[in-house]
């Protein structure tokens, strides 16, 4: 089954809509819930009236803050609670929340709730947070519990820094030097479906709660904080999940939904609007980027000097994660030897950022990447040569002296150059009055992270339940787990079941976040199966009176005798006297840590590393056909090529749609998608003011291109393959424009008023 285009297994249920999502789930007695949400982005609660709400019939329940009694929660700094508590950090932040007979009084009642404010001065930037005199947003921000030591204070949530090599030094080696700034903004995930919560109570006090996440144990564990319950007393389970993107995998409604269930007494079930999807939850941060590279005449990358400022928003949030990790790929995928990357993260008054797809390697390989093709320019050389040049090889060593046991990357920027024509870039036709060049980046991420587990079960029958806690949240993982069990223990994958995600049933697994579950939950699934099988073989042992050594699995579920055909038995044979007479039910299990070190202390000084085991890396390699509008400057890109190094491509199909989805999600950041402020409130909540790519603006085609390096103890070789393809897309684009143009730009998106003020050279051009 491995290395075959199978059907997704849910795809059917999906297409004939027969899914169950959150918002299809019904509970007998159910309430509905509303959130009423901050007017200002900076404020003190000073009383609260909820009389009027109370007494609007068919409402059931109203908590505000000064309700909660639990702790503050967060999964690098414990900074939030489930409502504000006597104070706001954001427009839209949840004051209080209802539970009523139907959505429409419970949305009524929440407007009905009057709460007295102290205005206090918002800060809405970076800048204005590190001012001097700048309001301070956590009076206790020094006092949180931060999971790792590092500096903060005022409005400094997190500091990262590490440096490898000499790099002063490196500097007076360098024949040439480039420098600047990049800016990059904030980007709205909009999964299909948005955020929602269903919470039931049971008689004794048990909470089950159904909720679209990235990781149901993550749910148990932020719920439990935040509520002061113990996790025994809450059971979460996952539907079916619209797309998350990493919006879902922290807490979003899940605890206000709890609590309101457990007040009432009765089941609540809380559904986002699209518009609160994007003014409550998370967006990708908005970055700050001064980057400097040099090189050698001959194209040897000497030194790499990054520093970035973070917006946080009100709340940590994954930021140190992303902050920590995006500097860990500030290197990109070269032997450069002298590396310091520093990173400060700032609290503001806007809604908190958090993951996305990519994890912060989108915005700092926007700014490496296009300095790659600045250093090319410079010296004379091909873009592509100069990667090639300074490209990672096996068995080399990461920034910190992570192992680099398998590495496509040459074999990408090889596939990228055939199949796009590179090498005849220059004698692209291009049609009056528009101008056209193929634009080229590279980027790296990562496989390994966390633990997991899994479970394997042979039912009466020889058939399989796999068990391993991983959330499919669209993208196949559950397609994907499941043929790598039916490999391991050569059987058809119908005869394969995956359980749903339930904390009472399903072994641990982190989350389906980091591009790690193919990888991770891969491993865990091949040590189980290998433990099924020798349990298989012992059973078969003990009837044909021989050694285990002399037994081999067969394809269709059997186990014979090597060398003798027609001496074998079935699973079902073999699971029926473990049920009924020797040894009991046959089961294997596997839990897997991810354990190699991120930081070498003998070579690399790191300081605030949010991520201390990390590894197994991936590569990739973008060129794209950039065609410029001369009269309105708007990007059209008409054919793009994305090789990706995948180790092994469990589901071809499923790993090519991964790249397609990937890359399109990077061209709206490149070329259109920004969550703008009007001061301190988000101005465009809306698919009617927030744009995202369609059909129209995608090209017809994106060809996928699979390399396969496999990785020693990937699963089958495999590595991740979810963000991978979204790291370069940005840089490959603006790559393009510089050569279509030729003006760089370093701010995205790159609008159409931005590539055309460029061209005029109006206003700031390197800067637009």
């Amino acid at each position: 089954m491995v290395g075959q285009s199978i059907p997704r297994l849910d795809s059917r249920e999906k297409v004939s809509g027969r899914a169950h999502y959150i918002a299809d789930l019904y509970r007998h007695g159910m309430l509905y819930g509303a959130i009423l949400g901050s007017p200002y982005a900076h404020a003190r609660i000073k009383s609260y009236d909820v009389r009027a709400a109370k007494q609007l019939p068919g409402v059931v329940s109203v908590l505000t803050g000064s309700d909660f009694k639990g702790g503050k929660f967060g999964p690098f700094i414990k900074d939030e609670t489930v409502v504000a508590a006597g104070k706001v950090r954001y427009v839209g932040e949840p004051v209080c929340i209802v539970a009523a007979e139907d959505e429409k009084t419970a949305r009524r009642a929440a407007l009905m709730i009057e709460v007295e404010y102290e205005e206090l001065p918002a800060v809405l930037t970076p800048d204005e947070a590190m001012a001097p005199s700048a309001p301070v947003i956590h009076e206790d921000n020094e006092s949180y519990f931060r999971v790792h030591h590092t500096d903060c204070g005022a409005n400094l949530a997190w500091a990262t820094s590490f440096v490898e090599g000499d790099i002063e030094r490196a500097w007076s080696q360098c024949d040439v030097i480039v420098e600047g700034e990049f800016d990059t903004q904030a980007q709205a995930h909009v999964a299909i479906e948005p955020c929602g919560a269903l919470a039931e109570i049971d008689p004794t006090g048990r909470v089950t709660l159904w909720s679209a996440n990235q990781s149901v144990f993550r749910v148990q564990a932020n719920v439990c904080e935040a509520l002061s319950l113990s996790m025994s007393k809450v059971r979460c389970v996952t539907p079916r999940v619209g797309g998350g993107f990493g919006n879902k995998m922290e807490m979003h409604v899940q605890a206000m939904t709890a609590a309101l269930a457990i007040d009432s007494g009765r089941p609540v079930k809380l559904i986002l609007s699209r518009e609160e999807d994007f003014e409550i939850v998370r967006h990708r941060h908005p970055y700050r980027i001064r980057a400097k590279t040099g090189a050698k005449r001959d194209g040897t990358l000497v030194a790499r000097e990054v520093d970035i400022v973070v917006d946080c928003g009100a709340y940590g949030d994954d930021s140190p994660g992303v902050m920590g990790f995006s500097l860990l790929m500030a290197r990109g995928p070269y032997r450069i030897p002298n590396v310091r990357a520093a990173g400060r993260l700032y609290y503001t008054n806007k809604i908190r950022f958090g993951a996305f797809r990519g994890f912060g390697n989108p915005q700092v390989s926007f700014a490496t990447e296009v300095q790659i093709d600045e250093i090319a320019e410079k010296i004379g050389m091909d873009p592509l040569e100069l990667r090639l040049k300074n490209a990672t090889r096996k068995g080399d060593s990461w920034v910190g002296g992570g192992p680099v046991h398998s590495d496509g990357f040459v074999a990408c920027l090889e596939a990228v150059r055939e199949s796009s024509g590179w090498d005849r870039r220059d004698k692209l036709p291009a049609a009056p009055g528009k101008r056209r060049s193929l634009g080229l980046a590279c980027s790296s991420h990562i496989s390994g992270l966390l633990a997991t587990a899994a479970i394997i079960r042979v039912l009466e029958d020889g058939t399989i339940v796999l068990n391993t806690g991983a959330v499919d949240i669209g993208q196949g993982s559950d397609t994907v787990l499941t043929q790598m069990c039916a490999d391991s223990l050569e059987i058809p994958v119908d005869r394969v079941v995956i359980g749903s995600p339930d904390t009472d049933s399903s072994p641990y697994n982190w989350g389906t976040t980091a591009s790690r579950v193919t990888y991770m939950v891969g491993r865990a699934i091949v040590a189980a199966a290998a433990e099924v099988e020798e349990k298989l073989k012992a059973h078969a042992a003990d009837i044909f009176e021989c050694s285990t050594a002399d037994l081999v699995l067969r394809p269709g579920g059997k186990i014979g005798i090597v060398g003798i055909p027609e001496r074998e038995l079935s699973f079902q044979d073999l699971s029926l006297r473990a049920h009924w007479a020797v040894g009991g039910p046959i089961m294997g299990s596997a839990s897997v840590m991810y354990d190699q070190q991120t930081i070498d202390p003998k070579r690399t000084v790191a300081t605030g590393l949010p991520f201390p085991q990390i590894g197994v890396f991936s590569f990739s390699a973008i060129v794209c056909d950039v065609e410029i509008d001369e009269a309105t400057g708007k990007v059209t890109v008409n054919e793009a090529w994305s090789a990706c190094d995948v180790g092994k491509a469990i589901n071809p199909g499923s790993v090519e749609g991964q790249i397609q989805g990937g890359f399109v999600q990077g061209l709206g950041f490149a070329l259109c998608e920004e969550v703008v402020w009007d001061g301190a409130k988000i101005a465009n909540p809306s698919l009617m003011d927030y744009k995202v790519p369609t059909t129209l603006d995608v090209p017809t085609k994106v060809h996928a291109l699979l390399i396969e390096d496999p990785e020693p103890d990937g699963p089958f070789g495999a590595k991740g393959i979810g963000e991978i393809p979204i790291c370069a897309v940005a840089p490959a684009v603006v790559n393009g424009i510089a050569g279509a143009c030729g003006r760089r730009l370093r701010r995205l998106p790159a609008t159409p008023e931005r590539v055309l003020f460029a061209m005029l050279d109006a206003g700031e051009p390197h800067a637009s």
